[in-house]
Order: C-alpha cells, then structure tokens, then sequence
C-alpha cells in the first residue's frame, strides 16, 4: 500500500470514520479494462457536440471501484479542468437519500408506510384534489415516496408553485406546513406523477417530526458521518464554492453559464427532494451500502430487507404515469423490464437521476454502482443510456 493510502486509512481509523470503498484491477473484477475505456470515448463525445462541460464518472463492482476518472472542463471560461473530487448540485439524487431516513425511521417503529402524512403535519388532515374534491383518502408516507401523493405534482404547484410559498430564511418547520393548503392533483395512489420538490420535502419535515433532528443534523449523523460521506452537505460553506461544479444550460449548440438557484444551497432549508451537493466518490459510498444490504465497512444503515423493500416494484409500469418497463419503489425507479424499458441494465436494477444532469443506478445482479455526475440544467437523457451501454459492454466474465 503506498504511504499516502496508509497515511488516509490511519487517519480515518482514529477519527472512527469508514474507509472509501478501495480501487481495484479492472480484469480482476470482470471487466475488459480495453473495453472500459470506451466510457471516456462517450463521454468525450457529448462534450464535443456541447451536451456537456465536463463530468466525473465512477463504476464500481463486486465493492471495488473499476473505473473513475474525470472528464472536460470544470469551467469553460477559465478551461479549468474537471477533477474527480468536484462537487456537484445533485439535485433529486437528493430523494433516495432522503428515502433511507425514512426507512431507518421505519426500521426504528418511529413511523409507518401507511401513517397519514397529517399524523406529523397537521395541516395535512383536510386537503382537497382540485381545490374542491373530497379525498377518497389521506395521502401517507409511501404515496409520497412513490410520487402516487398528487401533491406537487401539477404543473401550477411543482418547483415554482412551491417556491412561492417561501418567505425568506424559513426552515421545514414553518414552510412545509403551507403545503398542506396546496391542490392535489389527483386522488391519491391513482396515478404515477412525479412531485419535483413538495414530496420528498414534506419527507424532510417528517423525518424531523418522528426523529426530533433538525433534517440536516440527522443526515449528516446518521448517515453521512457514519459512511465517510464528507463531501455531501445542503450547503458547501462560505470557503466551499471553488470546488462546486460550474453550471450551464445548452442553448443553439452552445453551453451557456447559469446562475446557483436561491433556494438551493440554504443554511436554513434543507431539501431532500434537490438540495444535497455531493461527490462522485462521496456517492459511491452510499449507492454501494444499499448494494451490500444496508451495511458498509462494519457501519449498519439499514437490514438488507429494508433494502430489499426499498428496491421493490411499489407502483408497476402499469400504473397511468409509468412508462414501460420501469417500476417505482420507495424514492428509487426500478427496472422490472430491461427489454421494454430500453435501458442496458438487469432486471431489479434501482436508481435514480438529477435535473443537472446526475445519474446513478445500482445492479444487484451484477453487483455493479454506476455513477455520472453532470452540470448541465437541460440535459440530454441519452448520455444516461450511454453510460450504462459503455459501462455494461465492459463486462467479459
């Protein structure tokens, strides 16, 4: 082990911290190390037709990282280069993150699936579908995790209907409450529709209620302390924005810069539906304790059933909403069909995006973590299913 390696695991030892997940030999792990290389060749070629600046992408298999390299620019106007600790706005790779405080939650009898959402947020108790349709019942925990709540899911409320709500500095605690005056879109469990903030949100808030954490607080003790995840936080602090991933907008063919959304990036309102900024490396940590059952470098987060429940068909493709072959279970989308999905993955793989770009899924067949960390705010989705064809054409045993 080089010195330096040594020196980083001492360190984290004695600071009671969980080691990184370690690098290993591309052919050991079942990959053509040829062949990996095609991921830069994609990559590379979305940054020359202007998709994108830049990215960082990180595979690991069998609990070691086969491939993690950085791509392009980190800022086209300075040409300042993209590095592998980047920090990235992952925006809604926020929710799965947020899902598992619902399920360590779960897992602790502080709350349930079923729990009405008004059981914690009392404003919750009389909403209405359309201003003036009586429910046929409340929304609870695991509409919302499944985005079948309605809540936020129309157009009128979503992102900007729900930033209207804001008044200044407020926290979850005095903001999330207003949501329970919001329209649903639909009677709940009707309809797959995606809630870009109001959902997992609201999660926030109950996360708080049940734990009597501030959200912030139990993530960053609960979760990221315990997995080593230094590099993820709502906020980089005042000293932290050099490291934060310029972000840009695709416009006639070119890369225009856009400015950091005011409501991201808060010291007071923590999002779990897009406020999280993290690393790919950081990333890795997480996405590979749900891969190994809930449980990484001795640090238990949840039981590999809880995982197991997580990664579960909730809302089938069947549902009015879904597209086929891609199932919903709790925060994460899940592949019940590869084939009628189009998507070069295996059957049960879970993930899910960020509106900037972002992208990750989990292969527990294959035991593969796939990561790609963009910055750009309209993205072309194709670049995921390249990443995923470039990353899986790899495998050769």
């Amino acid at each position: 082990m080089r010195f330096d390696r040594l020196v980083a695991v001492l360190l984290l030892a004695c600071l009671g911290l969980s080691a990184a997940v370690p690098e290993g030999k591309a052919d050991e792990l079942g990959f053509s190390k040829e062949r990996l290389t095609r991921i830069h060749q994609t990559i590379q070629q979305h940054i020359d037709s202007k998709q994108i600046a830049g990215a960082v992408t990180l595979v690991a298999r069998k609990g070691k990282i086969a491939n993690f390299e950085a791509h392009g620019a980190f800022d086209l106007e300075s040409n300042k280069p993209m590095a592998k600790n980047s920090v990235f706005r992952i925006w809604s790779m926020s929710k799965p993150v947020a899902g598992v405080a619902i399920l360590m939650l779960l897992e602790e009898g502080k709350l349930r699936l079923n729990d009405p959402v008004s059981k914690f947020i009392p404003e919750f108790k009389n909403m209405k579908v359309k201003s003036s349709i009586a429910l046929t019942r409340e929304i609870n925990v695991q509409d919302l995790l499944t985005h079948v709540s309605g809540l936020g899911s129309d157009p009128a409320t979503s992102v900007q209907g729900a930033i209207s709500l804001r008044q200044g500095e407020e926290g979850l605690n005095t903001y999330i409450p207003k949501f329970g005056a919001t329209p649903l879109a639909f009677q709940p469990g009707s309809q797959w529709a995606y809630s870009p903030l109001m959902a997992f949100d609201t999660l926030g808030r109950i996360v708080e209620v049940a734990s009597g954490l501030d959200f912030n607080q139990f993530l960053k003790t609960r979760l990221f302390e315990p997995l080593g995840m230094k590099d993820t936080f709502f906020h980089p602090g005042d000293q932290g924005w050099p490291r934060v991933v310029t972000a840009y907008h695709r416009k006639d063919n070119q890369l225009e810069k856009t400015a950091n959304p005011n409501w991201i990036a808060s010291k007071t309102y923590f999002s779990g539906a897009g406020g999280l900024m993290s690393t790919a490396e950081d990333y890795l940590q997480f996405a590979e304790m749900l891969l190994e059952g809930g449980k990484l470098n001795g640090k238990r987060i949840l039981s590999p059933k809880t995982v197991d429940l997580m990664a579960s068909v909730f809302v089938p493709d069947t549902l009015p909403g879904r597209a086929p072959g891609r199932g919903f279970g709790l925060s994460v989308q899940v592949v019940s069909d590869p084939v009628a999905a189009g998507m070069r993955v295996s059957k049960g793989s879970y993930g899910w995006d960020g509106a900037y770009g972002t992208h990750f899924w989990i292969d527990p067949v294959e035991k593969i973590v796939g990561i790609l960390m963009i910055q750009t705010d309209n993205p072309n989705r194709q670049l995921d299913r390249d990443f995923e064809n470039a990353v899986m054409q790899a495998i050769v045993d």
